[in-house]
């Protein structure tokens, strides 16, 4: 269960994830600042959310607007094209971030992806200079692989706030992020899912009926903070319909 925090309050050690060596640093996210030499403190109240896997913790807020970080995975949509880049809108409220047009698993200049405005598609931000365009990438640095990113073709894009998208990613959704709706609907329903930290996640399933039941399963949890026995219940209840 999550820990309440309070602004100003200092944060017990013994909540705090533990390294896997003591080489690795413990990263701090939204809502945490570090009091040197050891004081972990909040900025905001809300949950304490830790990622173990990750050596993460951060405090769950739903406000607020998306600020781009360097190694976030997001969903963007392909607003124009120039000689060497696709120019894509992160969000509404930020300026058009530049992936190359090469920066796809494998691409060149004659297999690279042929990207219309409009198209939607799932990326990682490279760098996020505080007074440069943010420069964005279709696969992992690390590895060169495509993991996933790239284009996203048919299907639908849900908002939901940047607290749950950040626990849609976890890699324990129903541990660490309180989140099991999605797989009580899987033991029925396909899909496929891609979230963003941006706040927007893309459904795919078999049919409009079922991605729309998977899309609103996602907001009104979302909505409704719903906790893990409620979610079981709202799924049970949408899956009636098949």
């Amino acid at each position: 269960m999550s820990t309440l925090v309070l602004p100003g309050e200092e944060i017990p050690p013994d909540v705090l994830p533990v390294a896997p060596s003591s080489s690795a640093t413990l990263k701090l996210g939204p809502g945490l600042r570090h009091v040197p030499p050891s004081t972990i403190t909040p900025t905001l109240a809300g949950p304490l959310c830790v990622d173990r896997r990750k050596n993460t913790v951060w405090v769950e807020n739903n406000n607020g607007r998306y600020i781009p970080h360097a190694n976030d995975i997001i969903l963007a949509t392909v607003h124009h094209s120039s000689t060497d880049y696709y120019h894509v809108s992160i969000t509404p409220y930020t300026t058009l971030a530049l992936l190359p047009q090469l920066a796809f698993e494998g691409a060149t200049r004659k297999t690279r992806p042929q990207l219309l405005p409009g198209s939607l598609i799932y990326a990682r931000i490279l760098s996020a200079p505080k007074h440069m365009d943010p420069e964005i990438v279709c696969y992992n640095p690390s590895t060169g692989k495509g993991e996933g990113m790239g284009e996203l073709k048919g299907g639908m894009v849900f908002e939901l706030g940047l607290g749950m998208c950040r626990r849609l990613l976890m890699n324990r959704q129903r541990e660490d992020g309180g989140i099991a709706v999605l797989e009580n609907i899987a033991e029925k329903v396909a899909f496929e899912v891609a979230v963003g930290r941006n706040g927007l996640v893309w459904v795919k399933a078999g049919s409009v009926k079922e991605t729309l039941l998977v899309g609103n399963a996602l907001r009104e949890t979302d909505a409704d903070v719903l906790g893990v026995e409620q979610q079981e219940k709202l799924a049970r209840t949408l899956l009636k319909q098949f």
